[in-house]
């Protein structure tokens, strides 16, 4: 059977875990943000969001180690719970991680037009209400094949790929950030919040999940590492990618309500953009901004769309979804028919258009915790020694804490029908593909005992 290739080191995995986790967000929905909490009410809800996350990110490592398998989550859960947990969870997390490539291959034409106005024409129809344009569907498709092919063609050019638009997005974002800052003033924060302090934190608290799901890709390409990688390297990319992220969000939100005053902004398309060109004064740091976020864009669109085909190829391997989506190209060594469904599927969603941005985050957020949840509860099962039983049942009440804030109907920001909608038409559809398989036996699992990766360390 022809294997995964095996040629990713630390730096790619860091790249994987921080790349899929920081896409967009902070360009395209910033205005959401801070109505939702205001400058301070966003920064501690993202500083909370990322601390908290640490548990489950110790988890996470912890359970890599032991079972390099690119079914993640789907292997955790089904080391000690019943086949149909172990698939539900696998299925709400291949919706984390799918469902941000439609919103990355949207973005970026809604980016393009901010860029060329001109693109902003030749409506085709409203998706609730919302205009789709023949350039934008244009773009977006384009951009969705150019990461199917690279991702098809093999997982060394993919991470370099990866690895260029990560490094090259962080150098952008220190310069821009640097220049913009200078021209700030303390005096355009105020208001600090948009609700009272509790209400504006658990708002931007809500969206964390979907903003900062992306360390655990890691797991996914585990099977990928090169033979002298060692073991204890996925436990520092995963701690990384949650550090620099959280730290991410929160430097550009404080210099978003540092730089303008915000709140006369928050009606602007791209208000990141605006609130520094305000600052500055010159088009220029638009320039800068809008090329970071391309980058951006395209290694969060590639992260994602990795560690989706890779789950997706993990559970046809397992018998839990169609089993020729577990085919192995001969000679590129990747999941070619999972890779080929993933960009299909990002296609057709991208029909939708920018109709789906919100209700995505609010989902997402949801299918992150969900996994974030099953993972932390089956690694407590396996009664690890009481210090690792610790952090792994305050991972799970984050994790469950996360999904309750969105789905109670009197906790602020819960779900509204659209979210509802999105949620149980992708669990039906789960219980569709997965109906013959989901109820017998079958599918590879690894031992929680020590691997040759392990024993590297």
């Amino acid at each position: 059977m022809t294997q995964l290739a095996r040629q990713l080191r630390i730096a790619d995995y860091f790249s994987l875990g921080w790349g899929t986790m920081v896409g967009v967000g902070w360009l395209v929905v910033m205005d959401d943000w801070l109505m939702r909490g205001g400058p301070l009410g966003g920064i501690l809800g993202f500083a909370i969001g990322g601390i908290l996350l640490l548990p489950i990110g110790y988890v996470y490592g912890k359970l890599v180690m032991a079972m390099p398998d690119a079914a993640g989550e789907v292997a955790y859960t089904a080391r000690v719970f019943p086949r149909p947990v172990s698939f539900y969870t696998g299925w709400m997390m291949m919706l984390a991680y799918f469902i941000v490539c439609p919103w990355e291959a949207v973005a970026v034409g809604r980016i393009a037009g901010y860029i060329f106005p001109a693109l902003d024409s030749i409506e085709l129809y409203r998706v609730a209400g919302k205009p789709v344009y023949l350039p934008h569907l244009a773009i977006g498709l384009s951009l969705t094949a150019l990461v199917t092919v690279v991702n098809y063609r093999g997982v060394r050019l993919s991470a370099t790929f990866q690895n260029w638009t990560t490094f090259g997005t962080l150098a952008l974002f220190v310069v821009f950030v640097a220049i913009g800052v200078a021209r700030g003033s303390p005096a355009n924060f105020p208001p600090l919040f948009t609700h009272t302090s509790f209400v504006s934190i658990l708002l931007v608290l809500q969206i964390v999940p979907y903003f900062m799901t992306g360390f655990e890709s890691v797991t996914k390409a585990a099977e990928e590492a090169n033979p002298e990688f060692r073991a204890q390297g996925f436990s520092r990319a995963i701690f990384a990618a949650i550090i620099v992220g959280a730290v991410f969000y929160i430097i550009v939100i404080a210099a978003v309500g540092f730089v303008a005053p915000w709140r006369s902004l928050t009606g602007e398309p791209f208000m990141t953009a605006v609130a520094f060109e305000h600052a500055v004064g010159a088009r220029w740091i638009v320039s800068i901004i809008l090329s970071a976020a391309l980058l951006s864009l395209f290694k969060v669109f590639n992260g994602n769309f990795i560690a989706a085909s890779r789950l997706l190829f993990a559970m046809g391997r397992r018998g839990l979804v169609d089993a020729r989506l577990a085919t192995v190209h001969p000679q590129n060594q990747t999941p070619a028919a999972a890779v080929v469904s993933v960009g299909i599927a990002t296609a057709l969603c991208m029909f939708l258009g920018s109709a789906i941005l919100v209700p995505i985050t609010e989902v997402g957020s949801v299918a992150s915790a969900t996994g974030w949840f099953a993972v932390s509860a089956a690694y407590l099962w396996m009664r690890p020694r009481v210090a690792d039983r610790l952090i792994a049942l305050l991972g799970a009440l984050v994790g469950f804490a996360m999904v309750l804030m969105k789905l109670v109907p009197f906790v602020p920001g819960h779900f509204s029908g659209w979210e509802w909608l999105v949620l149980g038409v992708w669990i039906m559809l789960g219980t569709l593909i997965g109906r013959n398989s989901i109820g017998r036996p079958g599918g590879t699992q690894l031992a929680m005992g020590k691997t040759d990766q392990e024993r590297n360390r």
